[in-house]
């Protein structure tokens, strides 16, 4: 009998270190896995035109690569006037790299992921463009789908996301101060989007965050 109420005190405390430890456990596991999470590079088709995305190197080299390598026609950057490398901005950086003036659309007022969306897509409409394939760097393609996919909706539109490298290490994110600082940015941006902060202000409201943790 006493060995039967020992056995049943064992269990009832395996238990409940189970239910202690489990939420610790998943808690570790997603945060080694956070990383994995936010790069994105989907196979890319044959496309009518490549959204190139302004904010990161690498961006336009890795669209300018697709266009040589015959996946569409046209690049349309969004933000064209941002700086893109030595070069110069976006525009000045597709031609040096051998891109055709007249294989280059632009638009020029885009702050943030949202606005690339939202002021590409009247023009994919009037070029009566059908796809595209949108190229940021690979820590942001996670993001990027995101809101692509809910400003494109219904639009008849296809899209095809595929990242820059851009030098994130997404398998060991905590290892330096860039990737930290990249992992940090894209969740607090990614839960801000996700509770209707786009544009400019949810910039401004990040920048807030980073210099409270900061204190």
């Amino acid at each position: 009998m006493t060995h039967l109420i020992s056995k049943t005190k064992l269990g009832k405390r395996r238990k409940r270190m189970l239910f202690l430890y489990l939420p610790l456990l998943l808690i570790i596991v997603l945060l080694l896995c956070a990383g994995r999470f936010l790069p994105i590079s989907e196979s890319p088709g044959q496309a009518d035109v490549l959204i190139i995305l302004s904010g990161g190197g690498g961006r336009v080299e890795q669209g300018v690569q697709l266009f040589q390598e015959g996946y569409a026609p046209q690049l349309l950057l969004s933000n064209v006037k941002e700086n893109a490398g030595p070069s110069g901005n976006m525009r000045q950086t597709s031609l040096s790299l051998g891109i055709p003036e007249g294989a280059i659309l632009a638009e020029n007022a885009a702050q943030s992921t949202y606005q690339n969306a939202q002021f590409t897509l009247p023009i994919m409409k009037q070029q009566g463009f059908k796809s595209a394939i949108v190229v940021s760097s690979d820590f942001h393609m996670r993001r990027v789908k995101f809101i692509f996919d809910h400003v494109y909706k219904d639009s008849g539109i296809e899209l095809t996301y595929v990242g820059a490298d851009s030098g994130y290490n997404a398998k060991a994110w905590w290892s330096d101060r860039y990737s930290r600082e990249t992992t940090f940015n894209e969740y607090t941006k990614m839960i801000g989007n996700a509770l209707g902060y786009n544009g400019p202000e949810a910039k401004s409201s990040l920048e807030q965050i980073k210099r409270w943790f900061r204190r």
